[in-house]
């Protein structure tokens, strides 16, 4: 196993167990303590947990791997609010990028009457929405993460690498001034880092409460970002550290 892939464990049986200790995660992986605190350090320093004598404990503010069917649970009312708006940034020939998530999902059920556009997509989901319409879809092939419904790997990052769009709809798990935007999987932040590459405007859709949130993996600085749409919950503080980024803030 290497060792982003045991790190990217750790925090996944941290999600679960809330506590986790030394001696016993080393001897799950089949490692030395020294390299488990080596670990847990790494993770510390990203935001994800917190050490505290002979193992760690789960940070509040770091964001759990939730399957699909569990974030569209949550916020939906917000989630419906902020898809509406993204539309009205859809134009006619647009080639748009969807990434797998909650809210992109929600975007994606209100263009099924959209006609001569074009959606690039690494969610299942999310084709199989627009599968009887008349958008024209492009599923990236790759390895499918089961919580997500998302296809990730080398496949679907040799996909990204031959296209560019009119412009990406992320939705993101966290926004940390510090940290950036993150999402808990790393192959997700891989693939969510290439599409920012391939399109040429970036619209993040993330409800308010993922404000001050962060996860294991770095998708890319908050300031790489043209757009935010996002729920009226937004702190004003927030809203004018976006702004002086450069970011253009939407409330709905």
């Amino acid at each position: 196993m290497l060792t982003e892939e045991r790190r990217q464990k750790i925090q996944e049986l941290l999600s679960q167990q809330k506590r986790l200790l030394v001696n016993e995660i080393s001897e799950m992986f089949q490692v030395s303590s020294v390299t488990i605190r080596k670990d847990l350090e790494v993770l510390e320093k990203r935001g994800v947990l917190s050490r505290v004598h002979g193992g760690a404990i789960r940070n509040h503010s770091s964001v759990m791997d939730l399957a699909l069917t569990e974030k569209e649970r949550i916020q939906t009312k917000e989630k419906i609010r902020i898809a509406k708006k993204a539309e009205q940034f859809i134009e006619i020939k647009d080639v748009i990028i969807l990434d797998s998530g909650s809210t992109t999902t929600q975007l994606a059920r209100l263009l099924k009457l959209k006609k001569e556009l074009t959606v690039i997509t690494n969610a299942v989901n999310i084709a199989t929405e627009l599968a009887s319409s008349e958008v024209s879809v492009i599923l990236t092939g790759g390895i499918l993460r089961e919580k997500s419904f998302s296809l990730v790997g080398p496949i679907a990052e040799d996909s990204l690498r031959k296209i560019t769009a009119d412009k990406l709809f992320l939705g993101v798990d966290g926004i940390d001034f510090k940290f950036g935007l993150t999402t808990p999987n790393l192959q997700e932040a891989k693939m969510n880092r290439m599409m920012m590459e391939a399109a040429e405007e970036i619209i993040v859709l993330a409800d308010s409460s993922k404000l001050g949130k962060r996860s294991m993996g770095v998708i890319n600085e908050v300031k790489a970002i043209n757009k935010l749409i996002t729920d009226d919950h937004l702190s004003s503080e927030d809203c004018e550290k976006l702004e002086s980024m450069g970011i253009e803030v939407l409330l709905v």
